[in-house]
């Protein structure tokens, strides 16, 4: 193996765990309705690319994430784009209000919400009121 294609093949190693960690569903209007139409547990996560406490709530949530697989298979979890909907429908009914805001619901409910904070301990809270949640 050639020197050059070693180093490919290695740095592509090293990024297979980053890529298997599973991103939100990019939210669209109508999305949240939807999902807990059909009786699911929402997870809204209220973030912009250049929000540092966003990427910290994030790193936490990936981390909670790839210690259990059964906050993927039981949970929703919706990307909301704080720069593009920032301003829209679903942040004036859910008073959300900035950025860095995680919000879980359920039917009609909501179960919780974090506003700005990036303790792994609140963020495992709150999905563990998500999890419980979505598997009673």
């Amino acid at each position: 193996m050639k020197r050059r294609e070693f180093l490919i093949a290695a740095g592509a190693t090293t990024l297979i765990p980053f890529a298997a960690q599973a991103k939100g569903l990019a939210y669209r209007e109508g999305l949240v309705r939807e999902r807990l139409a059909a009786g699911e547990t929402v997870f809204l996560d209220f973030k912009a690319s250049w929000c540092t406490t966003c990427r910290a709530q994030e790193r936490v949530i990936n981390n909670i994430k790839a210690e259990s697989s059964s906050y993927e298979e039981a949970i929703t979890f919706i990307d909301v784009d704080w720069d593009e909907f920032g301003r829209s429908r679903l942040v004036r009914e859910l008073n959300i209000p900035r950025r860095s805001t995680l919000v879980v619901l359920k039917g009609e409910d909501e179960l919780g919400r974090i506003v700005a904070r990036t303790s792994p301990a609140d963020i495992q809270e709150l999905m563990d009121i998500a999890l419980n949640a979505a598997t009673a």
